[in-house]
């Protein structure tokens, strides 16, 4: 529950008028993460309503009791919880509505005690392919196996290529149609390099043109360190995956592979181990 969120929801329970818990809401900046101690101390409008009027003194006080609490539960669309026993024995399990059995804790919570999370995907993709190949085998008197198709097809790139991939999984949208169009995949590390480029933030960072321009050789391919080549020779340079960062922890400041996946944390605490 966040501090605006927290305020509307109390006003809400307080029965006070919309407009005035809307206005106090209001007076909260809008900085990312701003919590509502911090919100009086660089908002003077704020402060001065928390001094001068008793109601909104009650109103942020009580709000600040709620702020940061869960506002209400959340299923995760795919999340599978795997135990080495009973779950029920492992922690606090609940029904919901629709009778499905889940998990009290929150996935961190989930992970921090042990078990693992699987998240899988009931994809409607996977019988569509199911169905066509049932079709296909049927009318064209083939015996075609969906687990053994060649992945270096030229046609298959080809079609890839030309961004003519509606209802495609994954590559359906109109900005990931385009990239297909730009990179040219021609094999099948290139498709799975397209899907992690196609995210907010390698588009906004100059990622994805470096990817294009080093793979179809209209920029040369630099690597920060000859020791990353074998790492980045992949994905032309570019350090484009979770795994890739972790093996240049590992393999440039002798890091375990579990120290360079924790890297990420410490160094948001500014640990100097990393």
């Amino acid at each position: 529950m966040a501090a605006r969120a927290a305020i509307r929801d109390v006003g809400r329970v307080m029965d006070i008028p919309y407009a005035e818990v809307d206005k106090i809401a209001k007076m909260v900046p809008a900085e990312l993460g701003v919590t509502l101690n911090r919100a009086l101390e660089i908002s003077p409008e704020l402060m001065m309503a928390y001094n001068n009027d008793p109601n909104a003194r009650k109103l942020l006080d009580l709000a600040r009791g709620l702020e940061g609490m869960p506002r209400h539960a959340s299923i995760h669309a795919a999340g599978v919880v795997i135990g080495k026993d009973s779950l029920s024995t492992l922690l606090p399990l609940q029904k919901t509505p629709e009778g499905h059995v889940v998990t009290q804790f929150t996935k961190e919570t989930v992970e921090d005690i042990g078990l693992l999370k699987m998240d899988i995907l009931g994809l409607r993709t996977l019988t569509v392919i199911d169905r066509a190949v049932e079709i296909i085998n049927r009318t064209r008197g083939l015996a075609l196996d969906i687990n053994h198709i060649p992945l270096d097809d030229p046609a298959v790139y080809e079609l890839l290529s030309s961004g003519n991939t509606v209802a495609v999984f994954q590559l359906e949208s109109e900005g990931l149609r385009r990239l297909l169009t730009e990179m040219r995949p021609n094999r099948f590390e290139d498709l799975i390099a397209v899907i992690a480029l196609y995210r907010p933030g390698p588009l906004g960072s100059g990622m994805v043109e470096d990817f294009i321009n080093c793979k179809h050789k209209r920029r040369k391919i630099e690597y920060l360190h000859p020791m990353l080549e074998d790492i980045l020779q992949e994905t032309y340079g570019v350090i484009l995956y979770q795994e890739q960062v972790m093996q240049v922890a590992s393999k440039l400041a002798d890091f375990t592979m579990g120290e360079a996946m924790n890297c990420g944390g410490l160094w948001g605490k500014r640990n100097p181990t990393c």
